[in-house]
């Protein structure tokens, strides 16, 4: 069968190696493609199980990562639950996902599955095997459904908090596009006045004979600035974007840093701090209700949230209920939860409905994302059209005033 290739570029060792196949079927169809297993005979011993008689098999020492993304994910747990729950079996469930996938990444990988699972793998364990598709939270809450027996219940769950994830990152995506692609656009046409408008009126300038204005001498003196040096700052800027994104990126202090700017930016703070609290509460509601245990669901929790701030606050919640503390303690004595939530986890507590409450108060505050989303895209269409036309007004108004102060001299 079809797999789906390690997920990092690592070289696999003998208990997870990765071997490309071919071969033919029952039916005598040619076919192809990538197998998990410990050694290249236990490789052959698999699809011969299958019914694939093995012609080539040879062993992968690189690994690509496959770009799967996670609404992608979410689509395939939905159709996995949707399947089981109406009474497919698993394996068949997997074959179909596999082949409705528009995506080559997804069909491996849920070959790979089906295949660990044919083997005699659990299904939690084959999804352990691909840590970059399927987090924590994911495998907790499968092992949860599998020890249980409802696992169809849990995809569901599942996949009902994965696209609300999802729409909540979607949203707060698009609120902060317009203003970005209305930045890069207003620093291009500056930079087209400067290197190409800018000179040609200083030629005609020139001809004037007599002093121009302060505002138009300025701005020629940037242009000037921007002819000479324009590959040092186009160089210098690409190069800052390039060294500061790869130095948050594999350090965990700035990323710190800059998770904690984030949630005190003026207006976009607020709605990423509104955010937080919705995809947190919203994951302790699922892993509670799936019946994991309040301490090891806590482990899953900050990361969910997706900021520094709310991981750190997570730890030092799951550190002091596991000695004994209430949830709804711990979570005061952090200052990152608004008194709304603290009452409803607190009601929840006493009347034993915990999840319960922690999900009508991720529902309420995924609407606040929505409310606040659209209150800043409605206000943010003003001060970008005051700041263009600031920028674009002040340097046309600064280019045409000598021809103005000749206008008025003749």
């Amino acid at each position: 069968m079809a797999t789906q290739r390690a997920p990092s570029r690592v070289r696999t060792t003998a208990q997870d190696a990765v071997f490309k196949w071919k071969g033919v079927d029952r039916k005598g169809q040619p076919m192809k493609g990538e197998l998990r297993a410990t050694s290249e005979v236990a490789a052959r011993e698999a699809l011969r199980r299958q019914g694939i008689r093995p012609s080539a098999v040879s062993k992968e020492l690189f690994s690509m990562a496959q770009s799967i993304k996670p609404k992608e994910i979410a689509l395939f747990t939905r159709q996995l639950s949707t399947m089981m729950k109406s009474g497919i079996p698993l394996l068949q469930s997997f074959e179909i996902v596999g082949q409705g996938s528009s995506n080559p990444s997804i069909g491996r990988m849920v070959n790979t599955i089906r295949t660990d699972v044919e083997t005699g793998s659990s299904l939690t364990t084959a999804f352990r095997r691909h840590p970059q598709q399927f987090d924590n939270l994911y495998c907790n809450l499968v092992a949860a459904g599998e020890s249980a027996g409802i696992l169809d219940t849990l995809l569901d769950r599942l996949a009902l908090y994965m696209e609300k994830t999802e729409a909540i990152k979607a949203k707060i995506k698009s609120a902060l596009t317009y203003p970005i692609a209305v930045m890069a656009v207003a620093g291009i046409v500056v930079t087209v006045i400067m290197l190409f408008v800018v000179p040609a009126f200083k030629e005609v300038f020139s001809s004037f004979g007599s002093t121009l204005p302060a505002p138009t001498l300025l701005v020629i003196a940037i242009s000037e600035f921007f002819v000479n040096y324009w590959y040092l700052i186009f160089g210098g800027l690409i190069g800052g974007f390039l060294f500061i994104s790869r130095a948050i990126r594999t350090s965990e202090k700035l990323q710190a840093r800059r998770d904690r700017l984030i949630l005190r930016l003026p207006v976009f703070g607020n709605l990423i701090r509104k955010s937080c609290i919705a995809r947190w509460t919203r994951t302790l509601a699922t892993m509670f209700a799936a019946g994991v245990p309040l301490v090891e669901a806590l482990d899953s929790v900050g990361g969910a949230s997706g900021n520094i701030v709310y991981v750190e606050g997570s730890a030092r919640i799951r550190q002091q209920v596991s000695s004994g503390v209430s949830l709804t303690a711990a979570m005061i004595q952090t200052n990152l939860f608004p008194p709304m939530v603290l009452q409803m986890c607190a009601i929840g507590e006493e009347s034993g409905s915990l999840d319960f409450m922690l999900g009508k108060s991720a529902d309420f505050f995924e609407s606040e994302v929505d409310e606040a989303i659209a209150g800043i895209s409605s206000l943010m269409e003003p001060f970008i059209i005051v700041f263009l036309g600031g920028i674009i007004g002040g340097l046309v108004v600064a280019l045409y005033l000598p021809i103005f102060k000749m206008g008025q001299m003749v």
